[in-house]
């Protein structure tokens, strides 16, 4: 059996663990099992990828897996149930942010030598980048809403929806440009400006009581963005964990 077919069951097994895994967070009595099944799903998905993508530099997975255990353990242990809404608003920023860094390190890769950006592969970057951003910057002002270190009121300004849609047409616009025209560096960094500017100004005009609404949106956003990230990178599993997110 080749690798390849090891590999694509392997996937196959990680996102039925992790749909059996979210099935079982419906209930506080089985949550507990719910995350551990996912959380094994999760890691035969790190350890598929990184022996399917020859990844030589293990020490900095291992470095960066440990420091990220570290701060999900302490966090889990320390943050009390009132607070939740606020540390899943910043989970899901830091998967938006996540998604974002993939589809950005990718466009600089294509940017190389002897490499082309398809069409295929640039709308999967632009959305990533898009969805990614908006997702990391609005979950960051969601989650200092709820946690009190800005206002709970709406803030809001002349103009606001313009603004927003102006942005939207922007980041639209200028992904357009990078497809079809010209990969440039700095009109994408001003899209990635963009995206972080329109997560900031769609979320800080909502008031803190609407919060854990704005964060279930959020929550999709970055599956759609995990989704996306799997496209840039040709990735089932992260495709596949990333549609069940949205949908669920």
């Amino acid at each position: 059996m080749s690798f390849f077919t090891v590999a694509n069951l392997s996937y196959l097994v990680a996102a039925a663990l992790f749909i059996f895994g979210l099935k079982r967070l419906q209930s506080p009595r089985t949550a507990r099992s719910g995350n551990v099944i996912a959380a094994i799903g999760m890691a035969i998905a790190i350890i598929v990828t990184l022996l399917e993508t020859n990844f030589a530099n293990w020490q900095m997975i291992l470095v960066g897996g440990i420091i990220g255990a570290l701060i999900g353990s302490v966090a889990a242990r320390a943050v009390q149930m009132t607070a939740m809404p606020q540390m899943v608003g910043i989970f899901n920023g830091f998967g938006g942010g996540a998604s974002a860094l993939v589809a950005i390190s990718e466009f600089i890769r294509l940017l190389g030598p002897d490499q082309v950006m398809t069409n295929e592969s640039g709308v999967s970057i632009m959305a990533g980048t898009i969805i990614g951003t908006v997702t990391f910057s609005g979950s960051m002002i969601a989650f200092a809403k709820l946690q009190n270190l800005l206002t709970g009121a709406p803030v809001t300004w002349p103009l606001q929806k313009t603004l927003n849609a102006l942005l939207l047409l922007a980041a639209v616009g200028l992904s357009v440009y990078l497809v079809a025209f010209d990969a440039d560096m700095t009109v994408f960094l001003v899209l990635v400006g963009v995206g972080l500017a329109l997560g900031v100004s769609s979320v800080i005009p909502i008031g803190g009581a609407d919060m854990p609404v704005v964060i279930s949106l959020l929550n999709s956003y970055s599956g759609l963005a995990a989704a996306a990230a799997g496209f840039v990178v040709d990735n089932r599993v992260l495709i596949i964990s990333g549609s069940r997110r949205v949908s669920s």
